[in-house]
C-alpha cells in the first residue's frame, strides 16, 4: 500500500513539474529549396539552369523576473548552376545576435547586445572576359557589434534597440580583401566608435502557424568624418507551409556600406551602392 502511495505521489509530482511552465521558448525554420529550368528550341532563348539552398532560422530566448534573453541565428547557402557554367555560389551568410536585458520599467529594458556576421564559403566575381576574381572567403568579410543601450518590447513579438554606445570591428584575416571592405590596406581590422539600431519582428504562428515572418534590421553611424552615413543591413524571411513537409519561401537582404565601393569590369573604382539580393524557392521544410 504504501509503494502504490510512493508510486502515486511522484507521478503527481512529475506531473506537476511538466505542467510549469519553462522560461525558455524556441521557435525555427530550416529546409531545403530546389530549382530547376530546362529550354529547348525555346524561341524567346534563355538558359538551362539548376539551383539549391539550405537555410536555418532559429532562435532561443529566456524571459523571466525582469531578465529578457534573446538569441538568433541565421544560416543560409545556395549554389546555382546556369547553363552548364559550373556551381557557383549565390546565397552564403552566418548571422548571430545575442541580446541580454533588465527591465527598467514596463516594456523598457537595458540592454547589451552582440552581433556578428560572416560567410563561410569562398566567394568570387565572374566576368565575360577575363578570369574570376577572388573577393572573399571563409569568415572574410566578418563584422562584430558590441553596444548598450535601451530595449523596447511592446510584445514578444517585436523588439526595437538603440544604443548611442557601440563598437564594430571589420575584420579580414587575409589583407587581400582589405581594402575592398573598408578595412586599410595591410591591415586586418577597423575599429569604429557609433550609435546602432536595431529593429526585429519575428512571428511564427501566422494564418493557424503556417506563416513566419521574419525581418531584422540593422543601422549603424560612426563617431567620425563618416557620421551621418549609414551602414544599413536588413534581412527579410517569409515561408509558408503549403502542408507539413512543404514550404514556399522568400529571403532577401538589402545591404548599404559607404565603405564598399563598386568595381566595375574595368577596374575603375566607384562610390558606395545599395546592394540587395532575394531568393523564391519551394522545397523540403521543419518549423519547430
Amino acid at each position: 500500500m504504501k509503494t502504490r502511495l510512493f508510486i502515486l505521489a511522484a507521478l503527481c509530482t512529475l506531473s506537476a513539474a511538466a505542467q510549469e511552465e519553462t522560461p525558455w521558448t524556441h521557435s525555427g525554420l530550416t529546409g531545403v529549396n530546389f530549382s530547376q529550368t530546362s529550354f529547348t528550341n525555346w524561341a524567346e532563348g534563355g538558359e538551362n539552369s539548376v539551383a539549391s539552398n539550405v537555410y536555418l532560422n532559429a532562435s532561443l530566448n529566456y524571459k523571466a523576473d525582469k531578465i529578457a534573453w534573446t538569441n538568433d541565428l541565421s544560416l543560409n547557402y545556395g549554389l546555382n548552376n546556369a547553363n552548364g557554367s559550373g556551381w557557383r555560389k549565390n546565397i552564403d551568410n552566418f548571422n548571430f545576435a545575442s541580446k541580454f536585458g533588465h527591465q527598467i520599467t514596463g516594456k523598457l529594458y537595458c540592454a547589451t547586445l552582440f552581433d556578428f556576421k560572416t560567410q563561410i564559403a569562398n566567394g568570387y566575381k565572374y566576368y565575360t572576359d577575363l578570369p574570376k576574381e577572388h573577393i572573399s572567403k571563409f569568415w572574410n568579410p566578418s563584422y562584430m557589434n558590441l553596444s548598450v543601450g535601451l530595449d523596447w518590447k511592446p510584445n514578444s513579438n517585436i523588439a526595437v534597440y538603440y544604443s548611442p554606445v557601440a563598437g564594430k570591428l571589420t575584420m579580414t584575416s587575409d589583407t587581400l580583401f582589405s581594402t575592398r571592405y573598408g578595412v586599410d590596406e595591410g591591415k586586418t581590422v577597423r575599429a569604429q566608435l557609433g550609435s546602432t539600431f536595431k529593429g526585429t519582428v519575428n512571428y511564427d504562428n501566422l494564418m493557424g502557424g503556417r506563416l513566419t515572418v521574419k525581418s531584422v534590421v540593422d543601422l549603424f553611424t560612426a563617431y567620425d568624418d563618416s557620421f551621418g552615413d549609414i551602414d544599413v543591413n536588413w534581412d527579410v524571411l517569409l515561408g509558408l507551409n503549403v502542408s507539413k513537409l512543404i514550404t514556399v519561401t522568400f529571403q532577401s537582404t538589402l545591404k548599404y556600406d559607404d565603405d564598399i565601393k563598386f568595381k566595375s569590369s574595368d577596374g575603375t573604382i566607384h562610390g558606395a551602392r545599395v546592394q540587395f539580393k532575394e531568393i523564391l524557392g519551394v522545397g523540403l521544410s521543419y518549423k519547430f
